[in-house]
């Protein structure tokens, strides 16, 4: 199976390794451009692409999937699925059709509670006893798709 993986954070980083270790092959990474850091502020990779060039993978970062370009691009690489974690951009419809099963997102929190871009931070603030990871497949909304699996800590 031909994976696109998407991501930046380091918390995306164990999923992308493990991929890469695993029996499908990951044929390029998607994630957010290089951006300033620091007192000098050079430039500063997402701890995503690090992982991916240390494993000679394609890299592409893409600010936005509202051009055209970036959309026929990952339609040229033929993914037969596309993995999610922690990307920060939501996938636009056209790029949900890409591949034939779909898009799947690893979200770190025990879904419908605490969607969107902070669902860490929104389990502590809350007080929850217990959180958890839901692997879920996207749609058109914001974590509002399928829940495939999950797992509570």
């Amino acid at each position: 199976m031909r994976i696109v993986f998407m991501g930046a954070p380091q918390f995306a980083v164990p999923a992308l390794e493990r991929l890469i270790s695993g029996e499908h092959t990951v044929v390029a990474i998607y994630t957010q451009p290089d951006k300033p850091a620091g007192r000098g502020r050079m430039p500063s990779f997402p701890p995503l692409k690090r992982v991916a060039l240390e494993h000679g993978l394609e890299v592409r970062q893409v600010e936005s999937f509202a051009k055209a370009d970036a959309v026929a691009s990952r339609a040229e690489i033929s993914p037969d699925v596309i993995v999610v974690a922690a990307f920060g951009q939501i996938l636009p419809p056209r790029v949900l059709a890409v591949p034939p099963f779909g898009c799947i997102n690893l979200h770190p929190s025990l879904l419908p509670r605490h969607r969107g871009p902070t669902p860490i931070p929104a389990s502590i603030l809350a007080g929850d006893e217990w959180t958890g990871v839901s692997i879920m497949l996207l749609d058109e909304g914001v974590d509002s798709g399928p829940i495939l699996a999950q797992r509570r800590v």
